[in-house]
């Protein structure tokens, strides 16, 4: 049985996986749950009882693993300490 977000709710589920791969710097907003209908990387696959577009977890996982890569050039990462060199 699938599981069904909405847009708000996949927004949290794929801030969480970027945010592992990002140390904490990147975050999915309701706006890029948006942008990725919008640009065809997710597709709403029904309406719920108020009429906010719903989604399914794994079409919002590959969404975000597809975009993944642009959006982690984007962020900034935190700098880390270099070993001095000798």
């Amino acid at each position: 049985m699938p599981t069904w977000l909405t847009a708000a709710q996949a927004a949290d589920h794929a801030t969480r996986a970027r945010q592992l791969l990002s140390a904490g710097a990147a975050a999915v907003t309701v706006r890029t749950i948006r942008s990725w209908v919008a640009r065809g990387h997710l597709t709403p696959t029904g309406l719920d009882d108020t009429g906010r577009q719903l989604f399914r977890l794994a079409d919002v996982a590959r969404a975000e693993q597809a975009t993944r890569g642009r959006a982690l050039r984007l962020v900034r990462l935190p700098e880390t300490a270099h070993p001095a060199h000798a």
